[in-house]
């Protein structure tokens, strides 16, 4: 795993999203941000806020997804920065949802 970020400018919003590719949901083998499961990205200078959804209530994957998705902003914030990663089911989530990316994958 790389080391948190010490030095350089703080990632913005746009910056963790594309580290947040690096997530796969592992049921369809395809990252979370394609797959349009991350809603909002908030960062300030004491905490980044994630609000994200799965494909459905009941995915077996979720508590796994967010993990990684806390390892992988952890990885490239600096030391002490907050992460919080809120679940929503508001508003659901539908393959209309996903990047053209992700619809030419599952074609």
């Amino acid at each position: 795993m790389a080391t948190p970020q010490t030095d350089g400018p703080f990632p913005d919003a746009e910056g963790l999203l594309d580290v947040l590719r690096a997530v796969i949901d592992p049921e369809v083998g395809m990252n979370i941000v394609d797959l349009g499961l991350v809603y909002d990205i908030a960062v300030d200078a004491h905490a980044v806020r994630v609000v994200m959804t799965m494909t459905t209530p009941a995915c077996p994957m979720g508590e796994l997804i967010v993990d990684e998705v806390e390892a992988a902003l952890s990885a490239v914030l600096p030391a002490g920065i907050r992460i919080d990663v809120e679940l929503t089911w508001s508003p659901p989530w539908d393959p209309s949802m996903m990047s053209d990316e992700a619809r030419r994958y599952f074609a």
